[in-house]
């Protein structure tokens, strides 16, 4: 690639490209955005990272960090004329320690990979999204993700250990430590999970793991109308003993699409309560599956169960709900808001309000035991209908005390509400942040904070060797 004299092929030393036909794969992700990129990079190791961060700055080039493209507000999704940074190709699990439990992973592993991998050892990485077939550990931790088994275990942030990025200056940074607990200051690790690649490229990672159980069943309930589904969440997540990993649901149409596609074999003409037990033995396994349908029986829940004998068939097939709707409705309307279990039911009957007002069809899933939901509306995103929807549901979610991601991210779709969300006093922190670890904005632009961060005159910027521009006068 020759332009001008300064050249990205002779910057670094990894395959670039930059015919359309070979950019293609890199203008969009599972969101309905897309750009045009003006190259894509696969480098080739930590220090050719350094180098395409030092080429970017001097160039003023936009770089956007990519994983698996699994990404569904845009994270991924490059601005017009920007440089794609594949980390697809970074596949190695580089060590394991099953003593200490941690592993050590390129930024390209794929989560499912990464349980094949550790499943000899008798270890997983919890964090599971629904897209873990094809979602990497670095997205994983770019926008903090989570799956069934947070209800558990959590989402990726508590999975993480340390990280190790190139910031916007071109240097080498870690972040965390191997160690099981220090204190030396505020933890910066948490501003790396879940930034988006607006921080730092991510070059390596260090995951917790977690001794693999030796029975993981799942359970499938069929769920009458009647049933409150904030009372389900609330009552499974105080019960004790239960050894329950995920609380998750479908609804009706949801699990009639998943039915009719041929992938599952279950009812189709009711909402479903998708569950997992942890165990040791089967005779605890036993107990536990007899405790919680003593908790279900409570709240209304009364219908017998199907059972997985592997819990990850069910997950995988969970999964593939976005997949088929896909397949049957196209692009939509797809969000990811949370709020207090006590206010699942109100927020349901918001959605099924916004949809009915808007004429648009309603598809729900989530992970229940965490008032996390994912509307799905049948309606083309980016028009003026779909996007007074996406601003009700948001809005909804905010005032029952909630948050208008749950997991997903903020991406290019949600960047108006962060400051709704956080408060200006939090937003601007996060700016003086993102202004000291990327001073020239060239990483992933446009993503996570609203407006320009760059150049309001409230933190200094940094020169290409890192040291404070003398230029600087606070305004």
């Amino acid at each position: 690639m020759n332009r001008g004299a300064d050249p990205l092929d002779a910057a670094v030393r990894g395959t670039v490209f930059t015919v359309p036909a070979e950019l293609e794969r890199f203008r969009r992700d599972a969101s309905h955005l897309e750009g045009t990129p003006r190259a894509a990079v696969q480098p080739l190791d930590v220090d050719d990272v350094v180098s395409l961060v030092r080429w970017a700055r001097r160039t003023r080039t936009p770089l956007v960090p990519r994983g698996g493209g699994t990404s569904l507000d845009g994270e991924s999704v490059p601005i017009d004329g920007a440089v794609v940074v594949d980390f697809s190709p970074w596949r190695s699990v580089i060590e394991v320690s099953p003593n200490e439990l941690w592993a050590r992973v390129d930024p390209g592993v794929v989560n499912w990979d990464l349980q094949e991998t550790l499943r000899p050892a008798g270890l997983f990485f919890p964090p599971n999204p629904g897209s873990w077939t094809t979602s990497t550990i670095g997205g994983n931790v770019g926008t903090n993700a989570s799956g069934p088994r947070s209800f558990r275990y959590g989402p990726t942030r508590a999975w993480i250990r340390s990280v190790e990025g190139v910031l916007g200056t071109g240097e080498i940074a870690q972040f965390g430590s191997r160690v099981a607990k220090r204190s030396v200051g505020p933890d910066l690790l948490h501003l790396i999970v879940g930034s988006e690649g607006t921080l730092a490229l991510i070059t390596e990672v260090t995951v917790r793991l977690a001794p693999r159980p030796a029975v993981r069943t799942g359970l499938v309930f069929p769920l009458g109308p009647e049933v409150s589904l904030g009372a389900v969440a609330g009552r499974l997540t105080g019960a004790a003993e239960t050894g329950l990993t995920s609380v998750e649901f479908l609804d009706r149409g949801s699990a009639a699409a998943l039915h009719d596609s041929g992938r599952a074999d279950w009812p189709s003409d009711s909402a479903l309560l998708l569950l997992e037990i942890e165990a040791g033995t089967p005779d605890e396994a036993a107990a536990r599956r007899t405790r919680v349908l003593s908790e279900l029986r409570s709240v209304g829940v009364t219908s017998a169960p199907i059972v997985y004998d592997n819990a990850d068939r069910l997950w995988t097939l969970r999964g593939e709900s976005g997949v088929v709707l896909d397949e049957e409705m196209g692009i939509r309307v797809r969000e990811d808001v949370g709020v207090p279990l006590g206010e699942i039911d109100a927020m349901i009957r918001r959605f099924e309000e916004i949809g009915r007002a808007a004429g648009a069809k309603l598809y729900l899933f989530g992970h229940l035991g965490e008032g996390s939901l994912h509307p799905n509306y049948v309606v083309e995103p980016g028009t003026e209908k779909a996007e007074r929807i996406r601003a009700e549901l948001l809005t909804a979610a905010l005032d029952l005390g909630g948050t208008v991601s749950s997991e997903h991210g903020i991406g290019r779709v949600k960047t108006p509400y962060l400051s709704r969300e956080l408060g200006e006093p939090a937003v601007g922190l996060l700016g003086t942040v993102k202004r000291w670890c990327d001073p020239d904005g060239i990483l992933n632009p446009g993503k996570l904070y609203p407006g320009d961060l760059i150049g309001e005159g409230k933190a200094p910027s940094r020169s290409p060797s890192g040291s404070v521009d003398p230029g600087f006068r606070e305004g």
